[in-house]
């Protein structure tokens, strides 16, 4: 594995210079963070020249109308080598991207919940085996729904209850509502579960639906990280955004990540697009369009963000910017740590990032060899994911498409960001291949 440090010889003054420059530039106008430094890409082994088709992919992307704006960053040995922006954060008002812009996140807040389940762990409130009721009663009497043969849905007895493992893993037997028509589908949204105001209520909402499977038998994406969320509350006993900022945002220098984006920020937010004729409400199955033309998306997409009147949905709430999301992923992969601050152990994000499915049924984990507490990890490239990239790496994605990963063999980290849901296009791909194609040391 390559290091950035020590350097020698009269060059590494110079360096040293510039990052001690840089740092003082960025704590000028943010003292709260240190920034994240910035290198020549030749310095940890890669290519400009290949780093530049990139761009030229990019920005072929906004001029064939498919992407309107977006931003990727890539670092290496904790450094950064690569910051681009590309087309319009809002092109209706004529709106450049720019690289402090924010974003809607959706499931890329699914990581980050995990690691606030994973500090609170690490602290002995729990341990992963534990049924979920045990902290959250409304969760007690969970039943499966089958279907008998006059097609009614009937319930039964679970095998087991859920525990905070299959939270974290997606084996909990929950469902999400708006990705699936299943029986169970519809009775999340006949109760409106994802318009829930508060956790207490969303909690208490699912407490009353069915299982759509057996607890452990196979992995099927669900609101068990919403459920993390209220977890988080319940065992710390703080709301849990505030926990998030306390334990987590504040130390690591997040401060434009957010459930609800701060009246002076709101300028920063890049408008929300979504494929012409695209089928999007609470009361039926998401929908794909046929259409590559992008439009405005629904405003009702994004007042949960502006006034607060939706629970904290770790599973998909938050806001965030690049750098901070950046800093999130330097943490997991500096084993927990950044800029001195330790989130979790070394040897929690090496549980973290190893495959927990065991003999579950994956078969709806699409483009990822398994599944780890809270990332989806890739064991190797010649499995189901099938393009370029590495080997045990890990991470997640979002509806709108943004995406990241953490390559702990080539210690390379990825943040792609962009605002189109649902998202239709295999951009976050494309950029993690153009990546490793530029990596040449």
């Amino acid at each position: 594995m390559r290091t950035s440090l020590p350097l020698r010889g009269s060059r590494a003054w110079v360096v040293a210079l510039c990052l001690l420059f840089t740092h003082a530039a960025i704590a000028d106008s943010h003292p709260e963070a240190m920034a994240i430094p910035s290198v020549s890409p030749a310095r940890e082994g890669f290519s400009g020249e290949r780093l530049q088709r990139i761009n030229d992919r990019m920005e072929e992307a906004v001029a064939d109308g498919i992407m309107v704006g977006g931003q990727g960053a890539i670092a290496r040995n904790g450094v950064v080598i690569f910051n681009e922006t590309w087309g319009m954060a809002d092109r209706e008002a004529g709106r450049p991207m720019t690289d402090d812009a924010l974003y809607r996140i959706y499931s890329m807040s699914k990581p980050i919940t995990a690691v606030a389940v994973m500090m609170l762990y690490e602290q002995g409130h729990f341990l992963l085996e534990d049924p979920v009721s045990l902290y959250l009663p409304s969760l007690a009497g969970l039943t499966v729904a089958q279907e008998n043969d006059d097609g009614e849905l009937v319930s039964k007895a679970p095998y087991r209850q859920p525990t905070i493992r299959d939270l974290l893993r997606h084996t909990a037997g929950m469902s999400y509502g708006i990705f699936g028509n299943t029986a169970v589908d519809k009775l999340y949204r006949e109760s409106n579960l994802l318009r829930a105001p508060t956790l207490t209520e969303f909690i208490d909402r699912l407490g009353n639906l069915p299982l759509l499977f057996q607890p452990g038998s196979r992995w099927h994406y669900s609101v068990a990280v919403d459920v993390q969320g209220a977890l988080v509350e319940a065992v710390s006993g703080q709301p849990f955004g505030d926990f998030l900022r306390e334990h987590l945002f504040t130390p690591l220098g997040m401060y434009d990540t957010f459930f609800v984006i701060p009246e002076e920020k709101r300028s920063r937010l890049a408008q929300l697009y979504t494929p012409k004729g695209t089928v999007m409400d609470w009361n039926s199955p998401w929908q794909f369009s046929a259409e590559t033309e992008l439009v405005p998306a629904d405003p009702e997409l994004t007042q949960g963000y502006l006034d607060g009147s939706l629970f904290e949905s770790g599973g998909g709430g938050l806001i965030s910017s690049t750098d901070d999301y950046l800093r999130f992923a330097l943490m997991l992969a500096n084993g927990g740590s950044l800029n001195g601050v330790q989130i979790l152990s070394p040897k929690t994000i090496e549980h973290m990032r190893k495959n927990h499915l065991g003999t579950a049924d994956s078969s709806g984990l699409w483009g990822m060899d398994g599944f780890g507490l809270g990332v989806g990890v890739i064991e190797s490239t010649a499995g189901k994911s099938g393009e370029l990239g590495a080997d045990s790496a890990y991470g997640w994605g979002g509806a709108a498409g943004t995406n990241f990963w953490v390559d702990p063999v080539d210690n390379v980290v990825g943040v792609f960001m962009v605002q189109s849901v649902p998202h239709q296009t295999p951009l976050a791909k494309r950029f993690r291949v153009l990546t490793y194609q530029a990596l040449v040391e």
